[in-house]
């Protein structure tokens, strides 16, 4: 049987989970990956873009285009990686693995008097100041001149060129996504997008339980895409935290690997994100760490393996009376009266096993590939 070509254009914050899901997709049977675009988020965005340069140049597919997306969220004017991003995929956003990065590891609260280094600065999507912003370094990194080129007009160009015959798939906040319909609207009833993000039956994974990570970060921008018109499957924590990958398949792993193999490196960012996991929620992640990225790039390719239900979605803007919680994604009551009001596909049921095997499976490819540089751990 011939293979069907899924083209598929990635907006990433690359830390190791957006690094295993472009293993994923690097491996993946017909997937034709147009470009990645470098975002801020789990690392600032110049930091991104060069993590994202050094993992497909592992995985042998440098031809790929890195292109340099949003540097800050859009209701703020900088940006700092957060301390609890840096626990979960190291001062370099690849658990140690990766080539050296700008930035100081370490955190610390940020005290009450100090003043924003420049404007409006978001702490991981947390306003410079607020109690919760806890800052991996103490000011925002400056642009990198190796991040230059524009991913958010190359997103147009795409979806303009492909239609519905591209997917989307944003692993980051969605700064890129909503800036690329507000400098093109007509591309909203062409574009395909699945995002990794949020959360409607499950608790948050921010500080107040609710919000999810990459929704906070910018839910100004979240907002905007779901009620765009575009085609949007929201993967979030709902089915996220339902496929882990233990210490057992990453064993595995190593066990086929040689010493000049890819997937050595991917088993050792693998292993510090499991412990990261463990240490943060010893009962949710006993099994290992959610393959958020990973999940949302495996839909992207083959949207069988969740279910979804059909919602008009909002996301929360800010937290006060009549307002809910900034970062919260929830239904959106005007869509019970107004049949116009677009429609979100929300995954709420996912085949884990067939997911977390077809996972194993395809990074094991890897295995007999040479690396071309050795690995930094």
């Amino acid at each position: 049987m011939a293979t069907m070509t899924t083209r598929v254009l990635a907006s990433m914050d690359t830390g190791v989970d957006d690094a295993l899901a472009l293993a994923y997709l690097a491996a993946a049977p017909g997937c034709e990956l147009l470009g990645v675009i470098g975002t801020y988020g789990n690392v600032a965005m110049p930091t991104a873009v060069r993590n994202t340069r050094y993992v497909l140049s592992l995985l042998g597919a440098g031809q790929v285009p890195v292109l340099a997306g949003s540097a800050h969220p859009t209701w703020a004017d900088a940006f700092v990686p957060d301390a609890g991003c840096a626990a979960f995929h190291g001062p370099d956003g690849l658990g140690g693995c990766g080539p050296a990065s700008g930035g100081t590891p370490g955190a610390g609260a940020v005290p009450a008097d100090a003043a924003p280094p420049v404007g409006v600065v978001s702490v991981g999507g947390y306003p410079w100041g607020d109690p919760h912003a806890n800052p991996a370094r103490t000011a925002p990194q400056p642009e990198d001149g190796d991040a230059a080129a524009d991913g958010i007009d190359f997103l147009v160009e795409q979806v303009r060129r492909h239609g519905r015959g591209l997917t989307v798939l944003a692993t980051g906040p969605l700064t890129d996504v909503a800036e690329a319909l507000r400098r093109a609207p007509d591309i909203a009833p062409r574009l395909r997008l699945v995002m990794m993000g949020g959360s409607l039956t499950q608790p948050g994974n921010c500080w107040d339980a609710v919000a999810e990570t990459n929704v906070i970060q910018d839910p100004q921008a979240a907002d905007r895409v779901f009620h765009s018109g575009a085609d949007v499957t929201m993967v979030g924590l709902d089915v996220t935290h339902r496929c882990l990958l233990g210490p057992d398949a990453v064993r595995r792993w190593r066990g086929r690997a040689g010493e000049a193999s890819p997937l050595r490196v991917l088993a050792d960012m693998a292993d510090f994100s499991i412990l990261a996991n463990r240490r943060a929620d010893p009962a949710l992640f006993a099994g290992g760490m959610p393959l958020h990225d990973p999940l949302a790039a495996a839909v992207a390719l083959d949207p069988t393996l969740v279910t979804t239900v059909d919602l008009a979605m909002r996301a929360e803007t800010r937290t006060a009376d009549g307002h809910g919680v900034r970062g919260r994604t929830i239904g959106d009551p005007t869509g019970l009266v107004d049949p116009a009001v677009p429609r979100t596909h929300v995954a709420l049921g996912v085949d884990a096993d067939r997911f977390l095997g077809l996972f194993a499976d395809r990074l094991a490819m890897w295995a007999d590939r040479a690396m071309p540089a050795p690995s930094a751990c």
